[in-house]
């Protein structure tokens, strides 16, 4: 099989990036990553080289070419069905992907006013108009999901649904945005995530620095 290789940006910041890669990483998905960061507050000119939308991430396998992170993970859930990237019954990948899309369609408040930054230090923002009202719908599908599979993920193990989510728990995180019980423990299972901990550590260490998602 053809080498997989992941596109991404700053570790730090880009959300869209995180998710197909703690997907792979935390199945045990080989892949090399390239990581080319945000030059400027606009992404960096130089994603046109390999990417057809000027943005990350990007995976290329052979000549295959797959952009936006959950086709990235629908592609790679294909390649390898061992890996347990989806539940197994039909019913719950369904439920698992329709979450997905509404995180990926979705929750434009939270996203706009709340970057992702693992670098960031806890404290509260004032809050723009929606933004709460997304985060109640997020945490009502966590506590749903959970509370029918048992946990400690949102379908029981770690599958693309929890990738989907996971730069949302770093924003709950630094903006101080939930005191949920519920809401904290499925923070807590995340956090714990070997792949979870690796990209932290690693964009810790960046020092690159985005003005525009310094909140």
């Amino acid at each position: 099989m053809d080498r997989l290789t992941l596109y991404i940006g700053n570790k730090n910041y880009s959300s869209w990036s995180f998710r197909p890669w703690i997907a792979l990483t935390a199945a045990g998905i080989p892949f090399e990553e390239v990581l080319v960061p945000f030059d400027n507050a606009a992404g960096n000119p130089h994603f046109r080289a390999f990417s057809p939308t000027g943005q990350v991430p990007v995976l290329q396998h052979g000549a295959t070419r797959v952009w936006q992170s959950l086709a990235i993970i629908e592609y790679v859930a294909e390649l390898f069905p061992e890996a347990g990237l989806w539940p197994k019954a039909r019913d719950k990948r369904a439920v698992a992907r329709a979450v997905s899309m509404e995180m990926l369609s979705g929750f434009k408040a939270l996203r706009n006013a709340c970057p992702m930054n693992m670098r960031r230090p806890k404290g509260r923002i004032v809050l723009a108009d929606g933004v709460m009202a997304d985060v109640a719908r997020i945490e009502t599908i966590w506590r749903d999901l959970r509370a029918h599979s048992g946990g400690p993920f949102l379908f029981g193990e770690f599958s693309g649904a929890d990738a989907m989510f996971a730069p949302v728990v770093n924003r709950f995180e630094i903006y101080d945005l939930v005191a949920s019980g519920d809401t904290l423990s499925y923070m807590a299972a995340m956090k714990a995530v070997p792949a979870w901990k690796a990209w932290e550590d690693a964009a810790r260490a960046e020092p690159w620095i985005v003005e525009e998602d310094e909140v």
